[in-house]
């Protein structure tokens, strides 16, 4: 069974209030009765509550946090309207998103559920619910960015230029790739980062032509390339930024690659503006390095939104439909990795502004030598 109680104070956060609205925009715009957001990253930007095992209803008039004992009294607190989960959390949501849609078109994100979980949950719906199968409904509102959340992705990016005077500074040459990682995490964490955005990629060598490379035991050696790819995160919100360093003498393919890199990658930061097309500013940054010699040897898409979410809308890729505005948060990172030789890769973090673009992760891009 569940049980719902209302909340009249707190309110909920302004904040979330305007969210919450913005979200009810949607389902008026659908013709739907209600909406069900199953992601973590979406229930935590429409109502501020971190948890593991929630979900959260939406109507023209409502909005219920369906979860259990751990979370019931933190989203109380923030002025929320909650349904206690007392067994199943699929069949007791089936029975809450049922009384609050009241009969018509109940929208739900089928990727949010396992086959079981969708069986139990329509299993408790009531015959006057249709479901209307929509994915990336919040997901889609969160892609602007307001002025609060630009600041706090703005503080986490802020932290890695000093991860990255560390690098500088540590002599490379010698230490294991794990070994930096883990200096790298230690600085993140004492400057003030509550996690990671992602494991820190460390690449020395010919682990540069491997983009997502894992550090471990491998030792830096001289006279080569290092990629680095850090981010972390602050009250909640990612960064993320990539820079090549040198070590040593590099070999003159090296560098070749790390000027044909920062060359397109400063092109296509350039064309970052509103109204411009992801699939058009990534092709400036393949085309450049396809002729320069190596498009077989850049085959990721040139960027990704940031915010809650260390990947998320919109994107910068040949396949990308994606439109930028204002307000948008993407990477930039043309990269080109060329097996047995090692590889480069240069990210910058920009917001899309008004009239262009603000970047956000100021470390140099000139080829610093560790």
């Amino acid at each position: 069974m569940t049980s719902t109680t209302t909340q009249s104070h707190p309110v909920p956060a302004p904040s979330t209030r305007e969210r919450i609205e913005r979200t009810r925009a949607a389902i008026a715009e659908n013709g739907w009765s209600g909406l069900v957001v199953l992601d973590g990253a979406d229930i935590r930007w429409l109502t501020g509550l971190s948890s593991s095992n929630a979900a959260v209803v939406v109507t023209p008039d409502r909005i219920v946090v369906a979860t259990d004992f751990r979370y019931v009294a933190e989203a109380a607190a923030r002025g929320l309207e909650v349904a206690k989960i007392e067994q199943s959390m699929w069949q007791d949501l089936g029975r809450v998103a049922g009384e609050l849609a009241g009969g018509g078109a109940l929208a739900y994100p089928p990727s949010g559920l396992t086959h079981r979980a969708f069986l139990q949950f329509t299993d408790s719906l009531p015959d006057n619910v249709t479901l209307r199968a929509v994915d990336g409904v919040v997901q889609r509102l969160r892609v602007i960015k307001d002025a609060d959340e630009i600041a706090r992705i703005r503080r986490a990016a802020d932290l890695l230029e000093g991860a990255y005077d560390l690098v500088a500074n540590l002599g490379l040459a010698g230490r294991t790739e794990a070994d930096v990682a883990w200096s790298i995490e230690r600085h993140l964490r004492e400057a003030g980062a509550t996690a990671l955005s992602f494991e820190s990629i460390v690449a020395g060598g010919g682990n540069g032509a491997f983009p997502h490379h894992t550090p471990g035991s491998d030792t830096i050696a001289t006279d080569t390339l290092v990629t680095v790819d850090i981010g972390c995160v602050v009250d909640g919100y990612c960064s993320d930024c990539t820079r090549t360093f040198a070590v040593g003498s590099p070999s003159s393919d090296l560098l070749a690659i790390y000027d044909l890199t920062l060359r397109a990658q400063q092109a296509s930061l350039a064309a970052v503006q509103p109204g411009a097309a992801g699939r058009d500013i990534d092709a400036i940054a393949r085309d450049m390095i396809a002729e320069g010699g190596h498009g077989e040897h850049f085959g990721h898409g040139l960027g990704h939104g940031v915010g809650m979410q260390v990947h998320e809308a919109p994107r910068l890729a040949r396949t990308s439909d994606d439109v930028l505005a204002p307000g948008m948060i993407v990477t930039v990172e043309p990269g080109i990795y060329v097996p047995g030789l090692g590889g480069v890769r240069i990210e910058d973090l920009v917001v899309v502004t008004a009239d262009g673009h603000d970047v956000l992760t100021n470390y140099t891009k000139d080829l610093v030598h560790a």
